[in-house]
């Protein structure tokens, strides 16, 4: 009885471990023929990709993601997926594509590039100053982590020159605005937006005019401190400027009309006294 016991388990455990084997083996073809899948998907994009067709290059390579999540290709294909959606300028897709890998792919090796290509889609939606800023904004703030996270790379170094840009844009959309409450004598309004100009955008190319707008309406107020105060600090940095010369000639102007002001008054003085002379001597004859 004890050998039959004996003999009836090895027969289980021998059958149990075939069948192991076999599901291993089993499982191994499996992902072998996904791995296949996967790069006859990935081969597919690449090739459509190549001939023009991004939209569907863009569909294999998601295809190919979705084949076999867990291996190294889903990343790949996933950033192969935004990269297509960008070639042919559908920056709306590619953007969300991007914005999925880093949520899905936080430590991916390859994340400053997928900043970048985020910063540039963002980008080329930009307009000019008088449209809509959301793409513009957009694109500061990711340009911004890129320069931030990977501060060294060629990526970074590109960013900072688009962020450059950028700040003009934005800059000229302030003045754009502030020019727009000038000309409606809105001046409060007006020297918000001059001010921000000048403090959050002093590098860019609209800190002289800024400056110079500052003048103006403190000057228009009445604000001669306040106004003379812009005036100095714009001679001193822009002293050549045309916007200085703009400046200087408010208050030469402001000078000329107290210097006439002053002349009537003392002509008008002059007169009543000899006025009062001229009484004073009639009253003695």
């Amino acid at each position: 009885m004890k050998i039959n016991f004996f003999f009836y388990l090895l027969i289980v455990l021998i059958l149990s471990v075939s069948c192991s084997k076999e599901v291993v083996e089993k499982s191994l073809i499996k992902e072998k023929n996904l791995e296949l899948q996967v790069l006859e998907a990935y081969q597919d994009g690449v090739k459509s990709l190549e001939s023009g067709d991004a939209l569907f290059a863009a569909k294999k390579f998601n295809e190919a993601e979705i084949l076999f999540p867990q291996s190294d290709w889903a990343p790949k294909s996933a950033l192969m997926a935004a990269y297509s959606y960008y070639t042919q300028d559908y920056y709306v897709d590619a953007i969300n594509e991007l914005t999925r890998f880093i949520k899905v792919y936080p430590q991916h090796k390859n994340l400053d590039y997928v900043y970048y290509l985020l910063g540039v889609s963002y980008y080329e939606q930009i307009v000019d100053e008088t449209k809509d800023l959301q793409s513009i904004i957009k694109a500061k703030e990711t340009f911004t982590i890129l320069v931030s996270m990977y501060p060294n790379t060629d990526y970074a170094l590109d960013a900072e020159f688009k962020l450059d840009l950028i700040n003009d844009i934005l800059a000229a959309k302030e003045m754009y605005i502030g020019r727009y409450y000038f000309d409606k004598k809105k001046w409060i309004a007006a020297i918000n937006r001059f001010r921000l100009v000048v403090d959050d955008y002093e590098t860019t190319a609209y800190t002289e005019e800024a400056l110079h707008r500052l003048v103006e309406v403190h000057y228009i107020l009445g604000l001669k401190d306040e106004a003379e105060k812009y005036a100095n600090l714009l001679g001193y940095n822009y002293q050549s400027s045309e916007w200085y010369e703009k400046s200087y000639s408010i208050f030469n102007e402001m000078y000329k009309k107290n210097k006439l002001l002053t002349n009537k008054k003392n002509k008008k003085d002059k007169k009543k006294k000899n006025t009062l002379i001229r009484k004073i001597k009639s009253l003695l004859d």
